[in-house]
């Protein structure tokens, strides 16, 4: 559903429509696509949140959608306003978080706001008053006088949020918000995110990895792939697609060693649960067999029991409702974490091929 558009209601506060964008190229080397026709629409005063691996696209379309960066095809509109028509009205209209810090580590956390404000176009009294307003709120103002060098990383984060939200804008893009936070600081976050949008009806587009982030926060979201969209809907809606019950078995390959001895194993594993014919959907991801069943606890035991005649051990079988990550296995062919993983390896592959060069 690459360029397809996600419904999210009539009143529409952002669009994006075949959304086209590469980087880099030259030198004998392909361009990287980075969006490949991305598509969707979130309402106005929801959470929307973009679900995917580093590198996936997220913050590719939000780089668009915020204008700084032009997309080589497609068209976006914030707020009703088309961003490479008019991108200065797309500025006033939104605030923008990024994944990197924004503040000034050798200013106050006050200092920081006031200037936030004061380039926004405030005067000088509307954004003290402001400032204070949203110190309180954040619970910064004990440390509103302190330099934001020894803020901990949870009151930083807090802090950046607050510079977005100065002139009171009608979208806020969160870019991976709670990266790096402690479990305290980003529940703190996610509280806050759950109150801008239900007291004060902010538009917020969220980029996220964290599969148990999206779920909890996003009225609708997109999984992101490759530049593409591949699912998108509330998360109930997408998890009560995939009928019945997950299957999460750990094969025993310990003994079987090397390499050809653990894909034999793994290979007679496969075999005697298409013979069961119990499962569907199965897919190995390592040593671990991830599957779909209609009854996963009656059909449990009948699975161990075929395994166990193929001479294939278990360290450990569970059963359980489906999540995201089976949402996101069932449109990709892979888990969350083995995407991460993946591009990871490709991350740093990049990084000593540059350095080689």
């Amino acid at each position: 559903m690459g360029s397809t558009i996600i419904e999210s209601g009539s009143d529409t506060a952002l669009a994006a429509v075949d959304l086209h964008k590469s980087y880099g190229g030259g030198r004998g080397r392909p361009p990287v696509k980075a969006l490949d026709g991305l598509g969707f629409t979130a309402a106005t005063g929801s959470v929307f949140a973009l679900l995917g691996p580093n590198g996936a696209g997220k913050s590719t379309t939000v780089k668009i959608l915020a204008t700084l960066s032009r997309a080589d095809s497609g068209t976006a509109t914030v707020a009703g306003i088309d961003v490479q028509r008019h991108p200065e009205r797309v500025r006033r209209a939104i605030g923008f978080v990024a994944q990197r810090p924004v503040t000034d580590p050798m200013d106050t956390g006050r200092e920081n706001l006031v200037l936030a404000g004061r380039l926004q176009g405030m005067g000088a009294r509307d954004a003290k008053a402001r400032a204070g307003e949203l110190l309180d709120r954040f619970a910064l103002t004990d440390a509103a006088r302190r330099l934001v060098r020894g803020y901990s990383g949870g009151m930083a984060r807090k802090l950046d949020v607050a510079m977005g939200l100065m002139h009171r804008p009608q979208v806020l893009f969160l870019d991976e918000p709670t990266t790096g936070l402690d479990p305290q600081a980003r529940a703190e976050m996610w509280a806050e995110i759950e109150r801008m949008a239900r007291d004060e009806r902010m538009t917020i587009l969220l980029t996220t990895h964290y599969l148990e982030e999206a779920d909890k926060l996003a009225a609708r979201l997109a999984i992101v792939d490759h530049g593409r969209i591949v699912a998108g809907g509330s998360p109930e809606e997408l998890k009560n697609e995939l009928h019945g019950d997950s299957v999460v078995i750990e094969l025993d390959t310990a003994a079987a060693r090397p390499a050809a001895a653990v894909t034999e194993t793994v290979v007679r594993a496969q075999e005697a649960l298409a013979r069961l014919g119990t499962l569907r959907d199965i897919v190995m991801d390592d040593d671990v067999l991830r599957a779909r069943a209609d009854n996963g606890a009656r059909a449990l035991p009948h699975v161990l029991a075929a395994l166990e005649t193929a001479g294939v051990g278990v360290v450990s079988a569970a059963v359980a409702r489906p999540s995201l990550d089976d949402v996101y296995l069932r449109h990709t062919g892979h888990t969350f974490a083995s995407a991460q993983a993946g591009q990871a390896v490709a991350e740093r592959a990049g990084d000593l091929a540059e350095v080689a060069r």
